[in-house]
């Protein structure tokens, strides 16, 4: 038997295919959501029978923003509660806080005695999301890896707009005076790791932290959340898997 879980996310979606054991990942995809998570879903589904994954041996559970939209789910959950479990695949046994940061939102889970015991999520704007940083990423003409190379040559500069679009207005202007890209790069990076951090104050301070989402694996900002938080910061390379990983672990 197979336990599915089905991440659909305003970005990316994610699918796990754990063993009956729930301790082996036995496939994993990540793929673009598009226009439509209900697309979406119907791309997953046939993606899992041509790895022989079908109705009669497989538990579905679904999870994140297109949910909904899975019509051969056995169950949806949402990803709350399955970042949670999901983090616990690669902490197994200990209390953490996951710190998710993904395209359309920014959760902090504070996770106790393997269960969820308190969370925050960020207000209605990209201001400290993956969307963000993609946006000005395409302002300054580079990709994501390329931003994070030049933010480390850089120097932090304060953006001091909350809102996207004003934002990368500022940056324009940034551009205007000839404020060198490599900080302007830096001084982005560094404004959603710093609405991160409120983020996270709001709710008991933690010994472990566990990043996931888009930017998992990320050394960057692994390096600077340590520095600010003042706590271990953990990672892995899987941790963008979290939500699907939930999801399938919670389908058993």
């Amino acid at each position: 038997m197979y336990n599915v879980g089905i991440d659909i996310g305003s970005t990316a979606s994610k699918v796990v295919v754990l063993d009956d054991s729930k301790k082996e990942i036995v496939f994993k995809k990540v793929m673009p959501t598009g226009w439509s998570s209900v697309q979406a879903s119907r791309d997953i589904e046939e993606w899992l029978l041509a790895n022989g994954v079908t109705e009669d041996n497989r538990k579905v559970v679904a999870t994140g923003y297109g949910r909904v939209s899975v019509p051969f789910a056995d169950k949806v959950i949402t990803e709350i509660t399955c970042h949670g479990k999901g983090a616990s695949f690669f902490n197994p046994g200990k209390d953490i806080t996951i710190i998710d940061i993904g395209g359309q939102d920014t959760k902090v889970i504070s996770f106790r005695d393997n269960f969820v015991d308190d969370f925050k999520m960020n207000d209605k704007c990209s201001a400290g999301t993956g969307k963000f940083l993609e946006v000005m990423a395409g302002r300054l003409g580079v990709d994501l890896d390329e931003m994070f190379a030049l933010a480390r040559k850089g120097k932090d500069i304060k953006i001091s707009s909350m809102c996207t679009v004003f934002a990368e207005t500022e940056i324009i202007s940034l551009i205007g005076k000839g404020t060198p890209k490599e900080d302007i790069a830096c001084g982005v990076i560094h404004s959603i790791i710093n609405k991160v951090i409120i983020l996270v104050n709001r709710i008991p301070k933690s010994d472990q932290y566990f990043l996931t989402g888009g930017f998992a694996g990320n050394d960057y900002m692994v390096e600077h959340l340590q520095e600010l938080l003042k706590a271990d910061v953990s990672t892995h390379e899987d941790g963008r898997f979290a939500g699907a990983i939930g999801a399938a672990m919670l389908a058993k």
